[in-house]
């Protein structure tokens, strides 16, 4: 009971992060004539906020298994709270830079405790809770572009950061009243010492290390994605907002779909075999967007392969961030540090990498999705290979 109860909870401290990102997605081209830029430095602004996220894990990662971590998960909503109100109030698009990184920053201080409170809650069945999670969270990237949207035609731009800072105090106020704590092994260790051993600890474990590789490569395939769909749906296939928010939505339906067939199964096959059957559909999911991009078979072609590669994604992050998390009970903040570093400092690695591409169709981030996808096969197999040695 105490699992059900710190679901919705734990998924609505998980939720800043697609709400800070999916919200205003809708809004770059107003936030970009207001600040009197172009809407591709709207775009970096995505890229600052991963790479922000992502220096934050590094750094609360470790502070998460050596102290309190309803005390941390405070502190970063209430951070997330002050940063999204500066960003509602900045009037250049430097400002707005700065802050949506210390909105990131603090915003990575929340999320980091949630998937050790998982791993102490469901144990060996990690993989199952994670998706709970994930599922539950998946109301807020679901409905935040409509939101967004909703929003812009009431309202500036400037709103859609202040419903971000309510949203973040309400939760502080619920991580206040019913966050457990669990049980924490600190080290000894003190100063820069501490975030040393804790890092040599999880990096000396060879075996964990492709499916960290497996989390990280995932990654960078959804933030592909994330990253490209303004482009691909307002910009080259020219809906409207409001469409916009509804196609995303569909996207995110079948990643949601993912993570419930994930929780029905998982417990019969084992996250391993999960993860590699998940894989394999994955890759093959990405060819047939290839080809839709390829040969622009048109909009909602595009969308359904979208969201077929998006259904296996969802799979194929639980269960490798579950078996990461099995491997490290005692330092689950910093296992969680190195997944969230590498996964969201992959993704900071879209924003640029697509801008140098300079994509003219959908074609760019296809083959970018198709290519992460292959490389995580090739871990898969290569680790498959070290465990039957």
């Amino acid at each position: 009971m105490a699992q059900k109860r710190l679901l919705p909870l734990l998924a609505s401290i998980v939720a800043i992060t697609p709400l800070a990102v999916d919200m205003y997605l809708p809004a770059m081209l107003s936030i970009a004539q207001q600040l009197n830029t172009d809407i591709e430095m709207i775009q970096i602004s995505l890229s600052i906020y991963l790479a922000a996220y992502a220096i934050g894990m590094m750094i609360f990662g470790p502070l998460a298994d050596q102290y309190p971590r309803r005390d941390l998960a405070r502190f970063g909503l209430l951070g997330f709270a002050t940063f999204s109100c500066l960003i509602a109030l900045s009037n250049n698009i430097e400002l707005f830079w700065l802050f949506r990184a210390g909105q990131a920053f603090c915003g990575a201080a929340a999320t980091v405790v949630v998937p050790g409170i998982v791993r102490f809650l469901y144990q060996e069945n990690t993989a199952k809770g994670m998706s709970y999670v994930s599922m539950i969270m998946m109301v807020a990237p679901l409905l935040a572009p409509t939101i967004g949207a909703l929003l812009l035609v009431k309202f500036e731009w400037n709103a859609i950061f202040w419903v971000l800072s309510l949203y973040a105090c309400f939760a502080a106020y619920w991580v206040h009243q019913k966050l457990i704590n669990i049980p924490r092994k600190p080290n000894s260790s003190q100063g820069v010492a501490l975030f040393i051993d804790n890092y040599k600890q999880i990096w000396q474990e060879k075996r964990a290390r492709l499916d960290i590789a497996t989390s990280m490569l995932v990654s960078f395939a959804f933030f592909c994605f994330l990253t490209s769909v303004p482009y691909v749906y307002l910009d080259y296939f020219s809906v409207s907002e409001s469409w916009f928010g509804v196609l995303f939505a569909g996207n995110v339906v079948a990643l949601t779909v993912g993570n419930i067939i994930n929780t029905r199964i998982v417990s019969n096959f084992g996250s391993r075999k999960m993860l590699r059957y998940a894989i394999t559909i994955g890759l093959c999911n990405s060819v047939i967007l290839v080809f839709v991009s390829a040969f622009e078979l048109g909009l909602y072609p595009t969308v359904v392969a979208i969201g077929l590669v998006m259904m296996t994604i969802g799979v194929i992050a639980a269960n490798a961030d579950a078996l990461i998390l099995i491997a490290f009970e005692h330092r689950s903040g910093t296992a969680t540090a190195v997944i969230g570093t590498l996964r969201f400092g992959s993704g900071a690695l879209v924003g640029p990498l697509l801008a140098m591409i300079k994509p003219t169709s959908t074609l760019a981030f296809s083959c970018l999705m198709s290519i992460a996808l292959l490389f995580t096969f090739m871990c898969q197999q290569k680790q498959k290979a070290s465990l039957e040695k």
